[in-house]
């Protein structure tokens, strides 16, 4: 969805759109980097392939048979605009399969594009607000949305979905005829700093407060649900408390029962501080 408003007969820029591409453009380095990360470890996988319409595992892993020149990817599955790859490249590795069934692309939106656009159209939406206050709480207006509430309004402007397709596009530029080889090792020290970085945070986080009783039982199950929905890192940190809450609220979650499970979930206590300063402030 593109963001338009008629006035005297002439259709705005859609200037908010505009300003998600740039912060993409800006980013794209980090971007860049985060999908190296992202494929270390696919060379040590077992490959599979669909053979009549079965799963099977080819006795070689991923790395081997790129090694042998051969493609990773079936025609049976896979995304069509990924099916030109050469072999053993990093969009051949996107292309094929993991041991569970799924296209390894898919996993890649899951885990690298989409929170790196949720977070690209998040600090877009901060520069807005601060640079072009005025246009950004108009925009939010024509939107039926609350100026404050960022993501919000980036998610009813739909600034996402285009901008994802941006970012594939921007990576598979990058590093899409790469061997996937390459990618890895350029990927290796990102990757052990974000392990120890999860390492870290699984450490110093609280383990989750019992629940004192039955009262609470279905809130949580929908603040679970909305969790595990919501791509956040666990525990969650305080950047994407505003993800979490969007989450939350849009699993049913009254902001009194946000606020009565949040003890109750893998969160940090400032991303708890967080949620409690932007629900005090609606």
């Amino acid at each position: 969805m593109t963001v338009a408003r008629h006035s005297g007969g002439v259709f705005d820029v859609d200037w908010m759109g505009l300003l998600t591409r740039e912060v993409l453009r800006e980013r794209g380095a980090a971007l860049i980097a985060e999908s190296c990360a992202w494929a270390v470890g696919l060379s040590d996988q077992p490959h599979h392939e669909r053979r009549a319409g079965r799963l099977v595992a080819t006795g070689l892993t991923v790395g081997e048979r790129a090694a042998h020149g051969r493609p990773l990817a079936g025609e049976e599955d896979g995304r069509l605009e990924l099916g030109d790859a050469r072999p053993g490249s990093f969009q051949d590795a996107l292309n094929m399969l993991g041991a569970d069934g799924r296209v390894q692309a898919e996993r890649f939106d899951d885990e690298v594009l989409v929170p790196f656009v949720a977070d690209t159209c998040r600090l877009a939406a901060e520069r807005a607000r601060t640079s072009r206050r005025a246009a950004w709480e108009e925009l939010a207006d024509d939107l039926g949305e609350d100026p404050r509430d960022l993501l919000d309004v980036v998610r009813a402007g739909g600034w996402e979905a285009p901008l994802r397709i941006d970012a594939e596009h921007l990576v598979l530029a990058a590093l899409g005829t790469v061997p996937l080889i390459e990618v890895e090792a350029e990927g290796l020290p990102l990757s052990l700093v974000r392990a120890a970085e999860a390492t870290a945070r699984a450490a110093a986080a609280p383990e989750p407060a019992p629940v004192p009783d039955d009262s609470l039982a279905g809130a949580l199950f929908l603040a679970r649900a909305a969790l595990e929905e919501s791509g956040c890192t666990v525990p969650v940190r305080p950047e994407e408390a505003d993800l979490l809450l969007v989450a939350l609220g849009d699993n049913g979650l009254e902001p009194d029962e946000v606020t009565a499970v949040l003890p109750h979930l893998p969160v940090e206590e400032a991303t708890i501080s967080r949620i409690a300063a932007t629900l005090a402030a609606r």
